[in-house]
This record gives C-alpha cells, structure tokens and sequence, in this order.
C-alpha cells in the first residue's frame, strides 16, 4: 500500500498550526503489484529509461548500445508506476523475419528496488513464449546462469572477456587489412552468413554508423575476415570479429589498436586459446566469463572456428 496525501488531517504550517478537517484525512492508495503490472515492448523513446536502469544497477549507461540494440531487436520492459522502469531486456533476431533462424536476448535488467522479487523470471518468460519456436541464445554471469537455467536454457560454451592497451610485439601476421568500403558489403554479408549460419544483414548494415571503424582483411583480393570497434564509455569495443583463422583475426585486432588510443575490449570465445594468449601477451588482461546457453538447440549454427567475437553479448 502507498499513503497519499489528499488534504489530510494534519497540521500544516501554511495554517499556521490550524489542524485539518477531517475529510481531509490520509487515504490509502493501492500500488499495483509487480506480477500485475503489463509488460510492453520498448521503443527508442525509452532509451533514456533503459540507460537508467543500467546506471541504477551500478552499469555503465551504455545509451550508444542501447540505441543499437532497441533499432535493431526489439525491446521488452515493465514500466514502474513511479517512474521509469521495473526491468528490461532485448531479442535480436537473426534470418527471415516471418521465422527468424535464432534469436539472442541480452541486456536482462531489473530496477535494485524490485530485485530479487521473481520479475527477471517473468519477464524471461514472457520473451520465451513470445519467440515460441525459435531457437534462443544468450550470455549469462554466473549471478544469472541459474535463472537461464530454471528455464531450460543449456551451457554449450564460454567466452572470455578481455581488456586493455593493446601492445605491438613480436611476428604480426602478414595479412593486409583496410577499411571497409560500401563495395564490400556484398563480401562482408556472405562471410558473416557462413559464420552464423543465418542472415545477419540488419545486423551488418547498421554497422558503419555504429562503429567508429570497420575493417577487412585481404587477400589475393578477396575479403577472409571483418571486425568493427565501436565506442563504449573509455574503451574500443571489438566486435563483430569474423575470420578465415587466427592469424587473420590476429591482422584486424592489430588493425583497430593502431587506429585508436582508447583500451580494447572484446569477448572471445574461449576455444580460440591462441588468440587469447596472443592478446593477453600484448596488454589485454582477463576480466570475467560468461557461459553461452542456448534453449531448442543444442548448439549454434554457423561456423563456430571462423567466429571469434560477437558484435556485443547482448546480441551474440
């Protein structure tokens, strides 16, 4: 119940200490409660709120990925009758839009004020129901892999997160790379499709006004590799990171770092040891795992060894 004051019985010091009559008294006003309250899907009119739910849970506001994620997927939330929003999260479908292929859910918040009142389940629950029988995928923590795991999502991988200055040193692969021109989008698509097994184009078309780079690597004038570095709070992040092996992927991390002065983040899958420990050797430190879980399939499509990074873990 929430008290409202509604010319009250009280005694005010605008009356000069004159007590209320008594219809003025206090009256009691219903809150509705959580598992009452609708849920809706977001727009970009709700960006703000989104990236104040980020900054009520100690997250950085992040509203850049915010923006890229509520135009490219859709966006679910719960609003609070006092203002802003109880929860949140993000689908991002991938494949033909009538029957999308897969779809990763990112960006599961919910308000400090409400946690730990069962609203992150309900809200995943209503995003499962609503994507019925598409295949779904998402990163979790560790404080969320038991949720994901109540509902019937499995572990079938891991990635690493890693950041900082990065260092030139030692052999650099002797792969070109350059910046991406509109005259490779055809090239960039085909190899992107054949890495995730499904077609990706509202993903990679909104990727040159969302990165700050995007790069290709060459060879014999053939595009093997891209990766983009876009721009969250003091850091560089790489992702999409899409290579023919690792040395290509080795080319166009080196590429990124030469072209800012900002730290490198990225998050790597963690069967590519090689390219970890090359990137731990030039400056980039472990900073946590999330498990990869999906639910109706039992693994990712696509092509998991040409497939070192995701765009950002909120939509794989």
């Amino acid at each position: 119940m929430r008290l409202q004051l509604a010319k009250s019985s009280y005694v005010s010091a605008e009356s000069g200490g004159r007590q209320g009559s008594l219809s003025d008294s206090l009256t009691c006003v219903s809150t509705p409660s959580l598992a009452s309250l609708p849920i809706r899907r977001l727009t970009l009119r709700d960006l703000a709120a989104c990236a104040d739910l980020s900054e009520d849970r100690g997250w950085p506001r992040e509203e850049h990925k915010w923006g890229f994620l509520l135009t490219a997927g859709k966006g679910y939330g719960i609003d609070d009758p006092d203002g802003g929003l109880v929860s949140a999260c993000v689908v991002t479908e991938y494949g033909p839009h009538e029957h999308p292929a897969l779809a990763a859910i990112g960006m599961v918040l919910v308000a400090e004020r409400h946690a730990r009142q069962g609203v992150a389940r309900r809200l995943m629950r209503h995003v499962v129901s609503a994507m019925a029988a598409t295949p779904l995928t998402l990163h979790a923590t560790p404080y969320g892999r038991p949720l994901y795991e109540e509902l019937g999502f499995k572990v079938t991988g891991r990635a690493e997160m890693v950041r900082g200055h990065f260092t030139p040193g030692g052999p650099e692969p002797k792969v070109a790379t350059r910046a991406a021109t509109a005259e490779d989008l055809a090239a960039i698509l085909r190899l992107d499709e054949q890495a995730f097994g499904t077609d990706r184009t509202h993903i990679v078309t909104r990727l040159p006004a969302f990165a700050d780079q995007l790069r290709v690597a060459e060879e014999d004038g053939r595009i093997v590799g891209y990766a983009a570095a876009w721009p969250n709070m003091e850091t560089h992040v790489v992702g999409p990171l899409i290579a023919r092996d690792t040395s290509v992927a080795q080319a166009l991390i080196a590429s990124l770092a030469a072209h800012t002065d900002r730290p490198l983040r990225t998050d790597i899958d963690v069967r590519h040891e090689e390219l970890l420990a090359w990137v731990k050797a030039r400056g980039l430190a472990s900073v946590a795992f999330n498990s990869v879980m999906t639910y109706g399939i039992t693994e990712l499509p696509g092509d998991w060894s040409r497939r070192f990074a995701p765009v950002t873990v909120a939509a794989g």
